[in-house]
């Protein structure tokens, strides 16, 4: 190792970061498992959901669209949704990585329906432009106006300041503001489906770390993080993926509110510990470390593995809604406490709101001057 390497995995030890990561995020984990298993032990009944097979209009295969998926849990969600007959849309930063994930899935499945674009969720003109791509390819593919399946997978863990185009911290906007916009814009092909459709964000056990959160701009867009000394990446992280959790709930409420007969679901996932890249910018003899430990417990899946839950969600009865899938064989959770407060959950959905209309406009105002 060299001295610089090893005086970054120093450094990195040294943080609160750290601490959280290594205890924190594995007794966060731990609790997940425990409240999966501790009714086994008392001989109580859990309720398992079944996945069941898409439902199709006439011959035309229903669509679903899987951010993130270049690699890791992405890729192997797309590969699976693949195999239960979805035309599955590869959406991820890398059309090199993209075009990767399609080559391996149709080496295991050559009957696989994909279509791959190139979206980058941290900026808003990006998204734009990848919806606009999709509706256009709907229509010169003769399909319905319509998708069936929204996979927010994609996330990343930074551990340096990045900004976006916008101002935004790059993790908060990839891994929840991102998110948000996409499925904002994507609800009128959700809604125009002749069948049930469902949304699915990929969440995180590590929200269980959050014990209290103040939300506004500031927290939401990550600039409240900018005058702080280190980048506080496991804080942020864990805040994205509580954000995820409200903003998951919220939509359930606010979609039976408009239409107690709407037919869009609403579901979190979370897959677990996984080894995957996502701990690529954390020093690297710190993260075989970390998986190393993780194997060790029993942990560790593979994505593959990881993905059970995501698909568990994807194929639940379409009547289900709200919930949070975690462990695999269609088994559900309750998330932290917090994830369900009502209040804050009102206020990051007022908050988001803001931050899109703000894109939206300055979007327009771009386009317009151009």
């Amino acid at each position: 190792m060299r001295m610089e390497e090893l005086w970054e995995a120093v450094n990195f030890i040294c943080s609160m970061e750290f601490l959280k990561m290594a205890v924190l995020w594995t007794m966060s984990l731990l609790t997940s498992y425990i409240q999966l298993f501790v009714p086994r032990l008392f001989g109580q009944k859990t309720t398992v959901y079944p996945r069941c097979l898409p439902q199709m209009r006439g011959s035309i295969r229903p669509v679903c669209i899987v951010t993130g998926a270049t690699s890791g849990l992405g890729a192997a969600t797309a590969q699976a949704l693949s195999n239960e007959g979805f035309c599955v849309v590869l959406a991820g930063r890398s059309m090199h990585l993209l075009s990767k994930t399609m080559t391996q899935i149709k080496r295991l499945n050559k009957d696989a329906h994909l279509k791959a674009f190139q979206v980058d969720l941290s900026s808003f003109p990006s998204i734009l432009k990848f919806i606009g791509s999709l509706e256009q390819w709907l229509v010169d593919s003769d399909m319905h106006s319509s998708i069936q399946l929204l996979v927010n997978n994609a996330g990343i863990l930074a551990t340096s300041y990045r900004l976006t185009t916008e101002g935004y911290d790059q993790m908060m906007a990839t891994n929840y503001i991102g998110a948000f916009s996409l499925t904002k814009l994507l609800l009128p092909l959700l809604s125009n489906s002749p069948v049930p459709s469902r949304i699915v964000n990929v969440t995180s056990f590590t929200h269980r770390s959050v014990s209290g959160m103040q939300i506004d701009k500031g927290t939401v867009s990550g600039k409240g993080f900018l005058g702080l000394r280190r980048y506080p990446c496991a804080h942020i992280y864990e805040y994205s993926k509580l954000c995820l959790l409200l903003f998951s709930y919220k939509l359930h409420q606010q979609l039976r509110l408009m239409d107690n007969s709407c037919q869009v679901s609403v579901i979190a996932a979370d897959p677990g510990a996984v080894k995957t890249h996502i701990m690529r910018e954390v020093p690297s003899c710190l993260s075989r470390v970390a998986f190393v430990m993780l194997k060790l417990l029993g942990l560790l899946q593979s994505a593959e593995n990881g993905a059970r839950s995501i698909i568990d969600a994807s194929l639940a009865p379409a009547e289900i809604s709200g919930l949070y899938f975690f462990g695999g064989e269609g088994r559900t959770l309750n998330s932290s406490a917090l994830s369900y407060s009502a209040t804050l959950a009102e206020e990051l959905w007022n908050i988001s709101s803001d931050l899109f209309l703000e894109s939206k406009l300055a979007s327009i105002g771009t386009s317009t001057s151009d």
